[in-house]
């Protein structure tokens, strides 16, 4: 799997990008499209942001289930995995703390279901909202302009390079996304 990019303090504040050794959270994430070719997006109405669904790795799960067992947690659909991303590194050097995230492309696979979200998840307001792949891309240039809160700030730049990598491969016609 290769490496989309490395998230470092640097991108936000200046300075010498300062890389961590260590992987602190293993992650899979990245877009569901459904067959309307829009995208799945996690609206986080405390926050007034949108993410991408995904999460961290179980102990003992491989990166690909852990992406769709995901999606059907967050989103209530069963998803089929069209396409590997490959991963990004968020290097929080100032909390001490580096997630790599798996990142993927699926298709939704399923009639919706129930989401089953964690006490967290349903405390942000977390709930499925669909759109474009352009639309969302808005989103997230938006919501990282008006953003300052420091874990947030990488959680944004990361789900914003998963999106323009997306529509890149759309672009390039390397991915259909009809489904």
């Amino acid at each position: 799997m290769r490496l989309i990019t490395s998230i470092t303090d640097s991108d936000f504040f200046g300075g010498e990008p300062l890389f961590m050794d260590y992987v602190s959270r293993h992650s899979s994430r990245g877009v569901l499209i459904n067959e309307d070719r829009q995208v799945a997006m996690m609206e986080m109405s405390s926050l007034n942001l949108y993410k991408l669904p995904g999460g961290g790795l179980e102990e003992g799960e491989d990166r690909e289930s852990a992406f769709v067992r995901e999606l059907r947690e967050e989103t209530g659909f069963d998803a089929l995995i069209l396409l590997e991303l490959g991963y990004i590194d968020e290097h929080k050097y100032r909390n001490q703390y580096m997630q790599r995230s798996y990142c993927y492309i699926a298709k939704a696979a399923s009639e919706q279901g129930t989401a089953v979200l964690t006490e967290d998840e349903i405390v942000l307001g977390m709930r499925l909202i669909w759109m474009s792949l352009e639309d969302a891309i808005v989103q997230m240039k938006y919501s990282i302009r008006h953003c300052d809160e420091y874990s947030e700030k990488f959680m944004l730049r990361r789900d914003l390079a998963i999106l323009e990598l997306a529509a890149r491969l759309v672009d390039e016609n390397v991915l259909t996304i009809i489904p």
